[in-house]
C-alpha cells in the first residue's frame, strides 16, 4: 500500500498494534514519531528503521505531550496523521472495584488522548488538513463483565470521536475511530478467559491502515465479534442485561 501521509505520530508505539503501525508506516516511506513510556523499547523501534523517531512520553503528562508535539513538528514537520493508541487494561470485576484502577484507565485511555488532541487540533485546523485516529475498543460498545475500569474509558473515546468527526470535517480534518477486538499483545496476555477471534498485531495494523487510507470513520474488527457486540448494543436494556448477565 502506498502511504497517503508524509508524517505520522503514533502513541503507545512500544508494543502491539502501535509498534506494528509504526513499522508499516515507516516501510511505506512515512516519517514516524513514536511515543510510549518505555525508552528502551522505543530505542529498539527507532533502530529498526531510519524513518522512525523515538519521543519517549507519558501521555498523562499534559505539558510533556505539548512539548513532544512541538518537538515532532520541529524535527519531521507538520503531522499528517496522528494515531492516539496509548492504553492500559485493568481487568476488574465489580466485586473488586478499585477507584485507583478506574482513575488510571481514564487517565491513560481517555485523558491521554485529550492531552494529544489539545495541540494537534489547532495545528491541523491552521493547516486545513490532517487525520486523527482515536483508538478505542469494541469493549466500549456496551458494559461488559470484568471491564468495570476499561469499558467506560473506551466508551468515552467513542463518544469523543463522534463529536470530533462532526465538528472537524468542515475544517478539512478527518477523524477516524479504531475499535479493535482481541489482539495478541502484552496487554491481553494477562487475560485468563477465552478471547474469541484473537488476531496478530500485524494483521490488526494492516486493517487499520487500509481503513485510515480510505478515510473511514469507524475501523472495527474482527467482523464476527463486532457484529455480535453491535447487535447487543441494539437490544433494549432489559433484554441486554439478561443476556449479558449469563456470559
Amino acid at each position: 500500500m502506498t502511504a497517503v501521509w508524509k508524517t505520522a505520530w503514533v502513541t503507545g508505539a512500544s508494543t502491539g498494534i502501535g509498534r506494528g503501525l509504526a513499522l508499516k508506516l515507516a516501510a511505506d516511506g512515512v516519517r514516524v514519531a513514536v511515543s510510549a513510556r518505555s525508552t528502551d523499547k522505543l530505542g529498539e523501534l527507532a533502530r529498526a528503521h531510519a524513518n522512525i523517531l523515538a519521543i519517549p512520553l507519558d501521555v498523562t503528562a499534559r505539558a510533556d505531550v505539548a512539548a513532544a508535539h512541538r518537538r515532532i513538528i520541529e524535527t519531521i514537520g507538520p503531522i499528517d496523521l496522528a494515531v492516539l493508541n496509548a492504553g492500559v487494561w485493568h481487568p476488574m470485576k465489580a466485586s473488586e472495584f478499585n477507584a485507583a484502577r478506574v482513575a488510571d484507565s481514564m487517565s491513560v485511555n481517555y485523558i491521554g488522548i485529550a492531552n494529544a488532541l489539545e495541540p494537534l487540533i489547532p495545528a491541523m485546523m491552521a493547516a486545513g488538513k490532517g487525520q486523527l485516529a482515536l483508538v478505542a475498543s469494541v469493549a466500549g460498545y456496551r458494559g461488559l463483565p470484568n471491564a468495570a475500569a476499561y469499558a467506560p474509558s473506551k466508551a468515552a473515546v467513542i463518544s469523543l470521536a463522534e463529536v470530533l468527526r462532526l465538528e472537524l470535517q468542515r475544517h478539512g480534518i478527518v477523524v477516524s475511530l479504531v475499535n479493535p477486538g482481541f489482539v495478541e499483545t502484552p496487554m491481553t496476555s494477562v487475560n485468563d478467559f477465552p478471547m474469541p477471534y484473537i488476531m496478530k498485531p500485524g494483521d490488526a495494523a494492516d486493517r487499520i491502515l487500509r481503513g485510515l487510507a480510505r478515510g473511514k470513520y469507524e475501523i472495527a474488527f474482527p467482523w464476527q465479534l463486532v457484529t455480535t457486540l453491535k447487535l447487543l448494543r441494539l437490544m433494549p436494556n432489559a433484554l441486554y442485561l439478561r443476556v449479558a448477565g449469563r456470559l
